[in-house]
């Protein structure tokens, strides 16, 4: 079969899945020269007020766009771009995966295998999201009070299960296919109740088949105990919560640190304990970024706007979170930004997700643009910098 036959074959099983409702997604990954900037594409089913569409995922190394088209237009998108701009097309069905490949002189190969994923239904765009997490039998959702008795999303928990879905589809995306089927630890830094340390765990280990040790800490003894509870009534035989603070944990090597909503520099220490640790990936939604807030003396154009309490509190979040990425940045780190859940569902809703790169850094440059921020805001020092001179 000839690569144009390949490719018409490829778009015409993406086309047949998504009208028999078992497409899960489609992924083009390992971009061409001509791809420049453009890392990966990925396309999901959505219904959108009644409407079945393809919601179209373009990453870029700092900034995500999302389209939605129709089946023949993201049809004729992959005709585009397959095996121009991108070499490796993958179609994940409940069915049946296709595995569409490019080598170097643009011969094309084209693989079908069995299912990888699982999936209820295409997500809908503003109803609830039914992603890479099932309902089905969920037994951590249903003891942390996701699901009723029923199944079903318990009132007054969609934004909750919404925010879950996306929390998942973001790491999913953010993980390379070589974690499948390998070894991997994560370390869930401020765990709470456990909602998205049970979510990420049962995505890793059910759906992507890793081999995972993942360790919920908690510094609050009955949600340590609720979480080791439900870890085990749900087998999750390689997730358990420990008792302890953040700056207290002692981390051992990890693949990947995550902390979500550490107040103020409990961001810090987890990112600290990150660098130090050696993480592949360290992934923070900061919040309450008071530490900078309070040295804040702009004496330049600013001054007259920031005046007004609102803004300066909104600059602070900004400038805290900008200096953490700088600095992962100097640490060897490629640091990717992006709204975690929708603002109408809370303000603190910025993610950092770094990944550790081998390309070497220019720590003079940001050192400077460090200095030059700190200095343009009368800020004497940020708290991850003291952190890491002291190490």
């Amino acid at each position: 079969m000839e690569e144009k036959d390949h490719v018409a074959r490829f778009c015409e099983k993406a086309k047949q899945s998504f009208g028999d409702g078992s497409l899960i997604k489609i992924t083009l990954g390992k971009p061409s020269s001509k791809a420049r900037e453009l890392k990966n594409i990925f396309i999901r089913p959505v219904v959108i007020r009644d409407e079945k569409k393809m919601s179209v995922l373009y990453r870029y190394p700092t900034k995500d766009i999302t389209k939605n088209l129709t089946v023949e237009e993201t049809a004729e998108l992959l005709k585009e771009l397959s095996g121009t701009e991108f070499l490796h097309i993958s179609l994940f069905t409940r069915n049946y995966d296709i595995r569409l490949m490019f080598n170097k002189k643009r011969k094309s190969t084209l693989l079908t295998q069995k299912p990888s994923l699982s999936l209820l239904q295409p997500v809908l765009h503003n109803r609830i999201k039914a992603k890479l997490i099932s309902v089905q039998d969920n037994v951590y959702l249903q003891k942390l009070g996701v699901l009723n008795s029923k199944g079903e999303v318990a009132a007054g928990m969609n934004n909750k299960f919404r925010q879950i879905n996306r929390y998942v589809e973001i790491l999913d995306g953010a993980l390379p296919e070589k974690v499948r089927g390998s070894d991997f630890t994560v370390v869930d830094m401020g765990s709470g109740k456990g909602y998205l340390t049970f979510a990420l765990y049962d995505h890793l280990h059910n759906n992507l088949k890793v081999n995972i040790t993942m360790t919920g800490v908690e510094m609050r003894g009955d949600l340590v105990a609720l979480c080791n509870d439900i870890a085990r009534d749900a087998s999750f035989d390689g997730l358990t919560f420990a008792e302890s603070n953040i700056s207290e944990f002692d981390l051992p090597a990890v693949d990947m640190l995550i902390a979500l909503h550490a107040c103020d520099t409990a961001t810090d220490d987890a990112i600290f304990k990150g660098i130090k640790a050696g993480a592949q990936y360290i992934v923070v939604a900061p919040c309450c970024q008071k530490q900078i807030r309070k040295q804040m003396h702009p004496e330049n154009e600013l001054k007259p706007i920031l005046k007004h309490g609102i803004f300066l509190e909104r600059q602070a979040e900004m400038l805290t979170d900008g200096l953490r990425a700088l600095i992962l940045e100097k640490y060897g780190y490629r640091v990717k930004v992006v709204e975690f859940v929708p603002s109408e569902h809370t303000p603190k809703n910025v993610m950092l997700i770094a990944s550790k790169s081998k390309k070497k850094q220019d720590e003079k440059t940001i050192d400077r643009q460090i200095h030059q921020i700190k200095k343009a805001f009368g800020i004497e020092y940020h708290y991850l910098e003291k952190l890491l001179d002291k190490a």
